[in-house]
């Protein structure tokens, strides 16, 4: 059966063309196109589409507000569009946050120049995120949830960067994916002074990294190091937020970096983040012969060589198998990996080539990883 798609935006062309991309694909069906937000909740409500793609910017009701209106009344995957750049990137987060599942850049260069790469990298991204569906039907927009309790751990010195570490504002929106199911086939961890925790992500990452990194104390002991697939202009923007959201400190990772407790460095889109045996971050041009840019396997792998058994590895959700090797070379050498559950990805593909290929030493839901980490570590 098609994947029955909605495009709204209110540039005509954009609309045409998109739609075009898509229609040349047999196995998915355009039903519908709208030019503003205020459309975009009626033809959903009518049209009942599995994915719709989302501009921001639009007259009468923004894109994001869309979102909001659309996962209360008619729970929907939806695909953003976004621009290249520092405010796009603002934007993009918000919308995600708003319940969307994934974004693409807004270019129409690209669209001119190479047709037939953003005609295969739009078909992808509407079919994955459209197996997500079978879970909004469990999705409601939650109303703002307090912050985070403190974590009840020893009292400690606080090693973030925070002069006044707060808590996060409020728990982000939770990706998606809330289903009833058994939420961990693992129990509680066995703690163990590591070194170094290392979380790779792709589709649905930002929020849920959010929900984990949230709940971190600011006395956390270890470093830590993210790697979430993503654009060279959204890191920095995200990485801002983490920073701000956080007890803990973020930022987004520089070559000569050195890695200490409380702080996590998120890898720069475009490029590669390596770890040295001394702490140091490298950060390398993006190899074009990689599919990610950054990728996973390369920073595991990096730890694993530096670190041996003292590194703590989470797998969240993601489309593909990115973290995999490196998962492996970490087990080699003795360290733990941990894979957050089906019932709580929004695409469980990451994490489960790490169940698939028997390298998990735990499975947990995305609401226990963040307290599960805090039990290891401290």
């Amino acid at each position: 059966m098609a994947v029955k798609v909605l495009v709204v935006d209110d540039s005509g062309f954009f609309r045409r063309r998109v739609s075009e991309i898509l229609s040349a694909d047999p196995s998915i069906q355009v039903v519908g196109t709208a030019t503003n937000g205020k459309e975009a909740i009626d033809q959903a409500l009518a049209l009942k589409p599995d994915v719709i793609t989302m501009d921001y910017e639009m007259p009468m009701m923004d894109g994001i507000t869309a979102v909001r209106h659309i996962m209360q009344r008619c729970p929907t995957p939806v695909l953003m569009f976004s621009s290249l750049t520092h405010e796009g990137a603002r934007v993009t987060l918000d919308a995600l946050d708003a319940g969307a599942v994934d974004f693409l850049p807004k270019n129409f260069e690209d669209i001119s120049r190479n047709p037939e790469k953003v005609k295969q990298l739009l078909c992808e991204k509407v079919h994955s995120i459209s197996r997500s569906n079978r879970r909004f039907s469990a999705y409601s927009a939650p109303a703002p949830a307090a912050a985070p309790a403190p974590t009840s751990a020893p009292t400690a010195p606080s090693y973030s960067s925070h002069s006044n570490p707060v808590p996060a504002r409020s728990a982000p929106a939770p990706a998606p994916a809330r289903a009833s199911a058994a939420s961990a086939s693992s129990s509680a961890p066995k703690r163990k002074a590591y070194k170094l925790v290392a979380i790779g992500t792709s589709t649905g990452g930002p929020v849920a990294l959010q929900r984990v990194l949230t709940q971190l104390p600011a006395n956390f002991p270890a470093p830590i190091v993210l790697i979430q697939h993503m654009p060279a202009a959204f890191t920095k923007a995200f990485a801002e937020r983490l920073d701000k959201l956080c007890r803990i400190s973020v930022k987004e990772a520089e070559d000569g970096d050195i890695l200490r407790p409380g702080l996590a460095l998120l890898a720069p889109g475009g490029k590669q983040m390596m770890i040295d045996g001394r702490g140091a971050v490298k950060i390398l041009p993006g190899d074009e012969r990689l599919n990610y840019k950054p990728c996973v396997d390369i920073t595991f792998g990096s730890a694993a060589k530096s670190y041996g058994d003292k590194v703590l590895a989470v797998v969240l959700t993601g489309m593909g198998a990115d973290g995999r090797e490196g998962a492996r070379l970490l087990k080699q050498g003795g360290s733990a990996v941990w894979a957050q559950d089906e019932a709580s990805c929004v695409i469980y593909g990451m994490p489960m080539a790490i169940v698939k290929a028997d390298l998990a030493d735990a499975v947990y839901s995305l609401d226990d990883i963040g307290k599960h980490i805090v039990e290891a570590c401290l």
